[in-house]
Formats: structure tokens, sequence, C-alpha cells
């Protein structure tokens, strides 16, 4: 491969069956790599990371919440008030992201280099195209397929153009165009299928389908594109009949790296964890791809049992509901009655003042005494406790940040609308590594200290 790069991807082993036909292809793909956080290399300050990952994180579930509203029939603007118009003005488009982790690929015959950010919140893969002429800069030059001769556009008539979940999508010229919406920002393109190679010293070469696109609103931090990893019919790990993958993401504050493994590799037990092993399973929405659901019944502050019934948090036979985990969303989100009773719990537990105001998307703050920092602050732990009696215990730095000096605040917000779920986003999984197993539909988990894995 003629690029180099910083990201170490460590290629185990990978056994090829495989038709003409990408969509029915067997692979077995057991692979690490490790990815560099979304703050790797910048200057912000912690403070300035916990607030701009906030923003966006609010921006991105406001996306994904109309996204899953529509599909579910729900009216929503984002802000849990009801409306009949659910569209990309609503969300507000920030000029930057950096939620995500990335990996470092090849597209192409031969490969040209190409950053995509990981998203648990959507299943395309893409990247910007000079086909369709990309509007925003990055590191690598921009793939163009008019020198690879394993690209091939797919017809709006292919089984990928029909199955893809996309926010909106077109005919034009037998093309099939679409275009999705990440809250943070928006991308279209065309639908294509081309070779992507994996690996800097040991390279395998897929053909997949993907997305030739641009960005046509934010930006993606020099990165080229996204790689989707939901449950959607797209998603890499559909394309390759990948059955399971873990990750354990370090503090994005530290600026470290975080292992991401599929396959083989995606085992807990072969890790040193800090922690037992938990298993809960993984539930299926009956109505929309776009999350992994855990079984989530109830939620403890320390030693006190929330008074959050276990049917407001259960995945409903509509679709509504449940509590769904994501890696690219910062914030936790608790349905109405969850968010209230916790935050009334938080009040009582945290002997400090309660801020007189917000600061940013942070709901509930409290005032830190003249010349203090959060870590001098102890809290409760919060427990959130699954179907079966297996419970997920979040230290301070799990539910608590410092955006602004002399300000705690609870890194923990309503859910945007009626039947939206909860979601345990990025903070929350910080430092415990995560497995989900696509055959057993489990998901697992263990505190760990993930830059030591």
């Amino acid at each position: 491969m003629a690029y180099h790069h910083p990201h170490r991807l460590l290629l185990v082993f990978l056994a090829i069956v495989a038709t003409a036909t990408p969509s029915i292809a067997i692979f077995h793909f057991d692979f690490r790599f490790d990815t560099d956080g979304p703050f790797s290399g910048g200057r912000l300050s912690r403070r300035d990371m916990w607030r701009r990952a906030a923003l966006e994180s609010k921006a991105r579930h406001a996306a994904t919440s109309a996204r899953l509203a529509k599909a579910l029939g729900k009216p929503c603007d984002g802000t849990g008030s009801a409306t009949a118009d659910i569209s990309g003005a609503d969300v507000t488009v920030t000029p930057f992201t950096h939620q995500g982790h990335v990996l470092s690929v090849g597209i192409g015959t031969p490969p040209q280099a190409s950053k995509v950010v990981l998203d648990m919140g959507s299943d395309l893969l893409w990247s910007q195209c000079s086909l369709v002429g990309p509007s925003v800069a990055q590191e690598e030059p921009v793939y163009d397929p008019s020198r690879s001769p394993t690209f091939s556009l797919l017809p709006c008539n292919s089984t990928p153009c029909a199955e893809g979940a996309f926010t909106s999508k077109s005919c034009t010229d037998r093309r099939c165009q679409y275009e999705n919406d990440y809250g943070v920002l928006t991308a279209g393109g065309v639908l294509a299928t081309e070779t992507f190679t994996f690996g800097s010293h040991h390279e395998v070469a897929v053909n997949l389908t993907f997305g030739c696109g641009k960005l046509t609103n934010g930006t993606i931090a020099g990165a080229s594109g996204i790689l989707g990893l939901s449950p959607g019919p797209l998603s890499l790990l559909k394309q390759l009949s990948i059955p399971k993958f873990s990750y354990c993401l370090t503090a994005f504050a530290d600026r470290k790296t975080s292992p991401v493994m599929f396959g083989a590799m995606a085992d807990l037990a072969k890790y040193k964890t800090t922690g037992k092993i938990q298993t809960v399973p993984l539930l299926k929405n009956p109505v929309e791809d776009l999350y992994y659901y855990v079984p989530m019944v109830g939620i403890s502050l320390g030693t006190k049992k929330l008074d959050v019934s276990a049917e407001s948090l259960e995945l409903q036979a509509d679709g509504t509901g449940g509590t769904a985990v994501d890696s690219a969303t910062t914030l936790a989100y608790l349905v109405p009655p969850a968010f209230e009773a916790l935050k009334e719990a938080v009040v009582e537990a945290v002997k400090l003042p309660a801020a007189n105001k917000t600061v940013d998307d942070y709901p509930m703050c409290f005032v830190l005494p003249k010349g203090m920092t959060m870590d001098g602050v102890e809290v409760p732990q919060l427990v959130l406790h699954f179907d079966g009696g297996a419970e997920m215990v979040l230290s301070r730095d799990n539910y608590f940040q410092e955006p602004s000096p002399g300000m705690m605040c609870l890194a923990v917000v309503p859910s945007p609308f009626e039947g939206a779920p909860s979601v345990i986003g990025n903070v929350q999984q910080q430092n415990m590594h995560v497995l989900y197993d696509l055959e057993k539909r489990t998901f697992s988990y263990a505190p760990a200290q993930c830059d030591k894995l």
C-alpha cells in the first residue's frame, strides 16, 4: 500500500468464501485496530472538549431522533415539542465533529487513502468522492473513482438501494442517489461498489457497497467519510457477516487510542478487566435498525433505588422506548420520568449548591467551591439495572463533567420526544470493554483500563 498513516491496524486472520455478489458473500473477519480519539492531537482544553462534545451530542441525537420519529410515525422537533415538520432545519449543525474514532482504509485499485469515522448510529460506509464533488477539505487526496477499474455504480433497482435506510433517496440517470443527516453534518452521494483494503503491512481486500459522496453541511475534522456499524442492512457487519465486535473507549480528554476488535478477537475473556464480565440480551426494535437495544429495567444512585418503573424503560411492540447503546453520542439520555427521578436524587446526594443557570447543553449543574475542580468532589455511583440482575456501575467521571470553570454538570439529559429511547452514551462507556455478539444476540461488558488492552 502506498500510503502511510498513524492508525495501527493488526490483521490476525481473514478467511474468505465469496460469490460474485458482495451482499451474499461470507467472510470471517478477525482483526483489531487502535483508533484515535475524537480530540487526539488537538489543542482544546478538557473543558472545551466537554462543551463541544455535548453540543454535538445534542445535534446528533436530534437528527437520529428525527429519523426514529419518522420511522415510528411520531411528531418531533428535537426538543420534545410536538410538530408536524421533521426536517434538517430543526437541527443545530456545528462546523466541527469531534465525537468519532477514526480508522484508515484504502479505497479502490490501487488503494487510495481514506480515514473514516466509526458510527454506531448509521449503517452506510461512505467517503468523499470526486465524482460528486467534495465540499470540505481533508488530509488525504479525495478518492477518485476514475483511477480505479474496480469501481462500479449501483442502479436504482439494486437491493442495497431498495434496502438502505437513508434520510432520503432518489433516482437520477439510473443512479441510486441518497442523503443522510447525522446531526452535526449532512452528506449525500451515489451508491456504488468498490474494493476496500484493510491493513498497512498485511493487506486484505474485500468488495463492499459504499457511498461515493460528499459533505453538504458541517465537517468531519479532516476525515474522509463515515463507517457505519449499526444493525442496518448496509453495515460493514452485515456485508461481511461479522458475528461479533467489541471496543474499549478511553476517556477522550486523555487523547489516547481506543481498541476496536472484530470477529474472534472480540472476546472479553482474552483481555484483562478490572471487574466482572456481565451479559444481557441484545433486543431488536421491530420498526427500525438505528440502534442496538439492551433491557434496562431500573436505576439506582448509590444505595438508593430510584422510583423508575421498568415499564417506562421497556422497548415497546410499536418500536418506542427502550434503551439504546451508542458510541458516538456523548451524553446519556433518559426518558423524562427517569431523568426527573435521577435529577431529584442527584440534588439530594451532591452536597453543593445547584447553579441558577444551565451551561450550554447541560440541564443540571452545581457550583464548585472556589478553587476546587470536579476531581475533588465525591458523588455516589450511578447504577443501571438490567433484566436478569446485571448492573452497569458508573463512577463520577462517567456521568458528570466540568464544562466550565467552577461548574460541575450532570452528563445526562431527557430524551427529546415521547417514545424516544433512553441512550447509554460514550461517556458512560469510557474505560469499559463492551462486546456485541450478533449471533448470540447478547451485549457483554466489563470495566477495563482501555489504554492497556
